[in-house]
């Protein structure tokens, strides 16, 4: 049995790990919860979670060296979410600490927001509303009309998969890229990074955050969209310039960009750019339904007791790495037995 504390402050924890994940823990242990309003970091965390086998970290818990050198008790720290570029895996390696991550199960959320920010770029639904509610009259201006317009899916993993379903049921054209895209449904395109740049009416913003696509939208990439294009990022902050986004939007060769990420505190758009009248923002937000956040904390707890049969999940990123676990008594392996 373990005892187990969750990072979740109140307020996430109601939104983020329902009731029916928290009992599928506390089948494996005892649960500890976050007392305070506080998101908890460092030799604070480690204190708030002396005496527990595991912390369930939400998503703007970070894990620092100072937390690892002082968590002297801690087995696993599992994330309840996909994003683990906030934990310090080489700390955790370093003082025998497993690391786990959740799996994407919101697919079908951020495919519905990101088809939502499209159709509102499209044809200013937001700004209208905004000038209705301040008294103004809103301008009347020409609107791209979806159907027979290309979108171009810069990242082509669960979230792409899905959009691009939506986009065709629409009839859009979907071009991809991706460096490893797999089998393509039909009417759906790989090209290179510039030539979908060139031919998109719409670019999608989906590639996972590395060090290889960290600025990957900048002055140039957005020169050599179409003017007068939509763009759209509900990836990471990195992956985008946002001063050379603010740039094309200055000069229309981006017509309006719509961002559920940024630069901002727990990866929100930045107020600079959210205000802007050529930008839609939401406050990172593409996850967060229900069904998604319940399934990545059920999943989590599947994880849970996984590790209570003496199984490593699938997900570990530094299974090799886990000796305290193992030095709890139990040959811990992999679910294949390696």
């Amino acid at each position: 049995m373990f005892r187990m504390f969750l990072t979740h402050t109140p307020e996430a924890l109601e939104l983020l790990f329902p009731p029916s994940a928290r009992a599928d823990l506390a089948r494996h242990g005892t649960l500890v919860l976050n007392p305070g309003p506080d998101v908890l970091g460092g030799a604070a965390l480690a204190r708030a979670a002396a005496g527990c086998d595991l912390v369930i970290a939400d998503r703007q818990t970070g894990l620092d060296a100072a937390f690892f050198e002082a968590a002297e008790d801690v087995l696993a720290v599992m994330r309840c979410a996909v994003d683990i570029s906030t934990i310090d895996v080489a700390a955790a390696s370093a003082r025998g600490v497993l690391v786990t991550r959740s799996i994407p199960t919101f697919a079908a959320s951020v495919s519905e927001l990101a088809l939502g920010l499209m159709i509102d770029a499209a044809r200013g639904i937001s700004r209208a509303v905004t000038a209705y509610r301040t008294g103004q009259e809103p301008g009347v201006a020409m609107g791209l009309q979806l159907q027979g317009s290309t979108l171009g899916l810069c990242g082509y993993g669960v979230i792409g998969r899905h959009l691009a379903g939506l986009a065709q049921a629409l009839g859009m054209r979907v071009l991809i890229t991706d460096p490893a895209p797999g089998a393509l449904p039909p009417g759906i395109e790989a090209l290179p990074f510039d030539q979908m740049l060139a031919r998109a009416d719409v670019v999608v913003c989906l590639a996972p955050a590395t060090p290889q696509t960290v600025g990957l939208f900048g002055s140039s990439a957005f020169a050599r969209m179409k003017p007068g294009a939509l763009f759209l990022n509900l990836a990471r902050a990195a992956l985008v310039d946002e001063p050379a986004l603010e740039a094309a939007l200055d000069s229309g060769q981006i017509a309006c960009a719509a961002l559920d990420v940024g630069s901002g505190p727990d990866q929100r758009p930045p107020s600079r750019l959210a205000g802007r009248p050529d930008v839609i923002a939401t406050p990172h937000i593409g996850g967060q339904t229900p069904q998604a956040s319940e399934g990545q904390a059920l999943h989590v707890a599947s994880q849970v007791a996984q590790l209570a049969q003496g199984l490593l999940p699938p997900e570990a990123v530094n299974a090799e790495a886990a000796t305290r676990l193992r030095a709890r008594g139990a040959a811990f392996i992999s679910p294949t037995g390696a």
